[in-house]
Parts: C-alpha cells; sequence; structure tokens
C-alpha cells in the first residue's frame, strides 16, 4: 500500500509518501492557513507528484490519499465540521469528491492530533499499551486518548481531542472556540505574542528581539537567564502539565505522551511536565508514564495505513 499523505498544520503542512510504516519521502510547505484550504490544494497536489517522479512511482500504483486535519472531522463522511482559526474555507470542500476528480483516489481524514496519537500508538511511544494519551503542542494544543486500544471519538467526533479547549483560567482570554481560559488560548503558539506582549518586561527582553517569537526561542532565552523567557516557560509549562492532569483524570492512561515541534528541547522540559504530573494527577495505582514523542513530524503521517484501512468500508458509501 502506498499512500499520498499530508498533516495541514496551522503553520506548516508534512507532506510525504508512506509504504509499510515507512516514510519513503517528506517536504514541508508552509501552510498559508489563513488563506484558507482551497489555494493550497493544488500545492499539495504538485507536492505529491513531484514526490512520486523523484522516488519512481507512478501515481497508479498508489493507494489513496490520507489527510490530518487541524480541526473536527466526520470520519464517515469525510467532512471537515468546524475550524479554529485556520482554513476558514474547510467545512465547505469535498475533499473526498476533490481526491476522486484529481487525483483518482480514495481519501481518508482525520483530526491531527488524534493521528500523531495513532501513529505513536502504532510505532512509536506508546506501543504496547493500549490506554494513552496524547498532547500536541504547536500552533493550537490538540490532544488525543485511545482507552482499551479504541480511539475516542464520540458520537460528534469531539471525544479526546478537545482536551485543548478545557477550561484553565476562568475567565481568561477568549478562544476562537467560543471558550474563554482554554489551555489553547493561555499556552499555544498562537496566544505567545499576547502572553508576551502582556508582560512588562518584554520589550527589554532577549525574546523581544528574536526574529520568531515561538516556544522554540523562549525556551533558548530562559536557558540564557532571561527573565521574559523564564515567566513564559513556567507559565506554559504550568499550564501543558495542567491540562495533561485533566486528561489523566478523565481518560486514565498508562502513558502521556507530548509531540509538537518544542519537544525537541524535551530534555529541558519533560523533567518539570513529568515533576507537576505526578505531584498532581489522582494515580492511586502508581505513576502513569510522560514521555516524548518518537515520530516528531512523521507521527501523524505513519498513522495513515492505519486510518485508511479502518476508514475503508466508508469509501464506497
Amino acid at each position: 500500500m502506498i499512500l499520498l499523505v499530508g498533516d495541514l498544520g496551522g503553520t506548516r503542512m508534512k507532506l510525504g509518501l508512506v509504504r509499510g510504516g515507512e516514510v519513503l519521502s517528506q517536504v514541508v510547505e508552509p501552510s498559508n492557513s489563513e488563506q484558507g484550504l482551497a489555494p493550497q490544494l493544488p500545492v499539495i497536489k504538485a507536492a505529491w507528484l513531484r514526490m512520486l517522479d523523484d522516488v519512481g512511482i507512478p501515481l497508479a500504483e498508489c493507494t489513496g490519499v490520507v489527510i490530518s486535519f487541524p480541526s473536527l472531522v466526520d470520519h464517515q463522511s469525510g467532512r471537515i465540521l468546524d475550524e479554529f482559526g485556520k482554513y476558514s474555507d474547510a467545512v465547505g470542500i469535498d475533499l473526498r469528491a476533490w481526491s476522486h476528480e484529481q487525483l483518482g483516489l480514495p481519501l481518508a481524514i482525520e483530526n491531527d492530533a488524534r493521528m500523531a496519537c495513532i501513529g505513536e500508538w502504532q510505532y512509536g511511544a506508546g506501543r504496547g499499551t493500549d490506554n494513552l494519551v496524547m498532547v500536541t503542542l504547536g500552533t493550537g494544543l490538540g490532544t488525543c486518548a485511545i482507552m482499551e486500544g479504541k480511539v475516542m471519538r464520540g458520537v460528534h467526533g469531539q471525544a479526546g481531542v478537545l482536551g485543548g479547549h478545557t477550561t484553565l483560567r476562568y475567565g481568561g482570554r477568549a478562544c476562537p472556540c467560543g471558550n474563554t481560559g482554554c489551555a489553547e488560548a493561555e499556552a499555544s503558539t498562537t496566544s505567545l505574542a499576547h502572553l508576551a506582549a502582556n508582560r512588562t518586561d518584554f520589550a527589554t527582553s532577549a525574546v523581544s528581539k528574536e526574529p520568531v517569537l515561538d516556544f522554540e526561542s523562549v525556551i533558548r532565552q530562559a536557558s540564557g537567564g532571561d527573565t521574559c523567557a523564564i515567566a513564559l516557560r513556567e507559565h506554559s509549562l504550568l499550564v501543558w502539565s495542567s491540562l495533561a492532569v485533566n486528561l489523566i483524570h478523565s481518560y486514565d492512561p498508562e502513558v502521556v505522551i507530548f509531540g509538537g515541534g518544542i519537544m525537541s528541547a524535551a530534555d529541558l522540559i519533560l523533567p518539570a511536565l513529568r515533576e507537576h504530573i505526578h505531584r498532581h494527577a489522582h494515580t492511586p495505582w502508581g505513576r502513569v508514564r510522560v514521555e516524548a514523542s518518537l515520530l516528531g513530524d512523521q507521527a501523524a503521517l505513519v498513522a495513515s495505513e492505519w486510518l485508511f484501512r479502518e476508514q475503508s468500508t466508508y469509501f464506497s458509501k
């Protein structure tokens, strides 16, 4: 089985070819998500065709398409149900019809955090357990839960994936989801500029001189002793670990996995996450394991075969 796969994030689109749980080829394109999904579809198609040409595989040998999308998805119909400030036109686009018309291939689609969790469950840090949760740290905060070997979806596709919209600060910052004080509104890349600007020491801090304000730059400057960066780091660690405690109390996992680009600094932040989680999570049976993603940017991509097989029963409906 050869699949054309795409993990469509709010900032980057990770596109690739997957066979047998292996990523044969991968490229990263800017998502330009503020422009909508429709303008990106020709970019996605062109990237896949270039990769196929580079590895010498004809399109006719491909089995299907798998998309990971940063919002709620109906996995049976393949329709995108909502958007949280990214790809605002996506709800009106029939991606399965697009895939048939443009590529002649069936398409499977799922929430991006759920896909990353499936990838880690099957091939990465969650392998060997059927009870796990995952938090993806990035443009937004994604979550997923797998219980007793079943991917949690719920009747409306919301189960497990809205952890980033758990209220962590009553009366806090407004979130595009309609809630206030969400984890995502308090400690995601999208919220970072707002958090920094509200600090009186930001203008004179080393963080303010960074060409790109993201968590990588915050962690780097915090390690150098910048007080503003340290405060932003500690605030974010508290939000992320508190979110994980909520997930533990909700889904009773054996493992909590943290993913996203920031986990390249796992040695600096994972000990703090573990300390807070082990101190505050109610787990009388023992300690939940807290791990960093093993698959990184490829987690959602390698999950594609599992998802394609699961959704294949819906393709002809």
